[in-house]
Formats: structure tokens, C-alpha cells, sequence
């Protein structure tokens, strides 16, 4: 039988087609539920401010990088969103004096333009300029990375991929989007062999380094959070970092502070990562399977799931 339409967009996959007894067992989760949720493989952690957030976030880079080697060269693969640790790490390598010569950095995703091609680095919306303005321009010379370490994915994927191999991934970090996405990786649309249910989880495991379509929840937050709303400038497609990349990292660590997902999405992978449900329509519920999964939030802004009018 197949399941319910999506509330959202009915040609889409998404959360609102799971069970719903399963979508009030999260949103009655409270954060000391939530703290209850860690188990072997899977922790979560509460920061109480949001310096000590993005502080630790930024420390997850010093802690890779320091790891980095000639004969083991160590790399982080970092989101555009949350962004704020970024300055934090220029500034914690600079006052360390921490030589990146043998570190490396994947950004995770960038957008594609209607040409087919990844947009341009003066494209108001670019990830890559983000990165490289928030963070390495702000990285004194005498220790940056060297370029060649820095891998922006593009819609030829093939550069980027290779660029795993001989390189150790110690963490790859995400936040959380609307969707339930990390990365990129959004649900996928409800159409032919996928028409009655979305893909196996090990279908969706199979996935690499792709340009992907961008689930319309995806579209409308990025205006929301980068755009002042103005949807029409968000590019419908995306090259994003695919699951066969994420199982190749050491850790995956997620990063939330209330300001891309809410309270109730919050909660809800969090509950499926720790109770082993893996559905590709959360395609973060899928880091069930991962060996190494971190969630950490911001305690003030996990909000509350009771019904408030506004």
C-alpha cells in the first residue's frame, strides 16, 4: 500500500509522509529526552551558550588539522550553514600558529546555475566565496593551506571525488535543513520506480558527489536565511557531497542552533537516529547506520513543539 502524500509538496518525498505515530513520539520529545537519545555511535550534546557552540565547532577544524601530516594528510569537510565558526577557526590557527601545509578542506556543496555549471565565485549565493571570505582569506599566509587542498565540489564531479583518495576525513560537519537534509542530500521526488515508497536506505547510501534537484522546502529556506525571502534568486539545483563520501569520514557532526531547522525537526532525527529507523525520506535519519554521529545543539534554541499562536 502506498504511503501518505506529502502535506509539504505531494510529488516529493519528505517527513510528513512518515507515521504519524512517530511524528508526535518527536514532538513530545523534551531537550531532556533529547539528551537521553545518545547511544553507542550516536551522542548528543547540549552547549548552554552560543560562544561555547561555535567555539567547540571551530575546534573540530584546530583538532583535524593538527592531525595532518606529510605521510597523513587530514582534512575537514565543512557546511556553509551554520557559518559563524568560520572566523573563529582563521582566528584559532592564526593565534595557534598552526601551519595547515599538509590539511585539507571539502566545502560540501555549491549551487548550479540554469547553464548547468556551478555558479561563479561573485555569485551573491556562492558557497565558496563564503568559505574563502569568512574563513582562508583571514588565514595568515605564512600558514594557510596550500590551494591545491582545497577542493570545492563542481558540477564535473570527477575532480572533487578524486580528491577523497589519499586523504583522511576526520570529521565532516553539517547543519540541519528544513527538509532533514545534510549537505545537499534532500528527499527525492515521488515518481517512477520511487512512485509508492522513496529509496531502500542502501539505495540512497549508493549516492556520491552529484548535481542533485533541490526539494521545494529547500528552496524556500535558503531564501529565508540568505536571501531576505526573495525565493526567485535561489538556484533550483545544487552539486552537493554524497553519502559515499560521508561513510568515508571518521565522524559526522551535525550542528544546531535554531536557526535553520525547528524545534519539531530537531527532535525528529535525532529520535530516528537513536532509535535505528533509517527512511530516505529524512535523509538524516540514514546517519542511523554511520559508526560515529554527533549532534550538538544550542540549548536556547531548541524551542518548544506545543501549539502557540502567533
Amino acid at each position: 500500500m502506498p504511503r501518505k502524500l506529502s502535506t509539504i509538496a505531494p510529488d516529493w518525498w519528505d517527513y510528513t509522509t512518515l507515521e504519524n505515530d512517530l511524528i508526535r513520539d518527536a514532538a513530545a520529545l523534551s531537550p531532556t529526552d533529547l539528551e537521553q537519545l545518545s547511544r553507542p555511535g550516536f551522542r548528543v550534546v547540549m552547549y548552554d551558550t552560543l560562544e561555547d557552540f561555535y567555539l567547540a565547532e571551530a575546534l573540530e577544524y584546530i583538532g583535524a588539522w593538527r592531525r595532518a601530516t606529510t605521510d597523513n594528510p587530514v582534512g575537514i569537510c565543512g557546511p556553509i550553514g551554520p557559518t559563524e565558526q568560520l572566523p573563529l577557526v582563521a582566528r584559532l590557527v592564526n593565534e595557534l600558529g598552526l601551519s595547515l601545509k599538509h590539511a585539507h578542506f571539502w566545502g560540501m556543496d555549491e549551487w548550479v546555475g540554469d547553464d548547468g555549471r556551478e555558479v561563479p565565485v561573485d555569485h551573491p549565493l556562492s558557497f565558496e566565496r563564503a568559505d574563502r571570505e569568512m574563513c582562508f582569506d583571514r588565514i595568515d599566509a605564512s600558514f594557510a593551506m596550500p590551494e591545491e587542498n582545497l577542493h570545492f565540489p563542481k558540477a564535473d564531479t570527477t575532480t572533487f571525488r578524486e580528491s577523497w583518495s589519499g586523504v583522511h576525513c576526520a570529521v565532516m560537519q553539517g547543519g540541519q535543513g528544513d527538509i532533514k537534509h545534510w549537505a545537499f542530500n534532500d528527499p527525492l521526488r515521488r515518481e517512477a520506480e520511487f512512485a509508492d515508497a522513496p529509496p531502500s536506505p542502501e539505495e540512497y547510501r549508493k549516492l556520491a558527489t552529484r548535481v542533485v534537484e533541490l526539494h521545494p522546502i529547500t528552496l524556500a529556506q535558503n531564501a529565508r536565511t540568505s536571501g531576505g525571502g526573495n525565493i526567485t534568486m535561489v538556484p533550483q539545483r545544487a552539486v552537493t557531497v554524497g553519502p559515499v563520501e560521508t561513510w568515508q569520514s571518521e565522524k559526522v557532526s551535525i550542528w544546531q542552533a535554531g536557526t535553520h531547522d525547528n524545534p519539531f525537526g530537531q527532535r525528529l532525527t535525532a529520535l530516528m537516529i537513536s532509535k535505528g529507523i533509517a527512511d530516505s525520506s529524512v535523509p538524516m535519519s540514514l546517519l542511523a547506520d554511520h559508526p560515529n554521529v554527533q549532534f550538538n545543539y544550542f540549548r536556547g534554541g531548541l524551542g518548544t513543539c506545543s501549539v502557540e499562536m502567533h
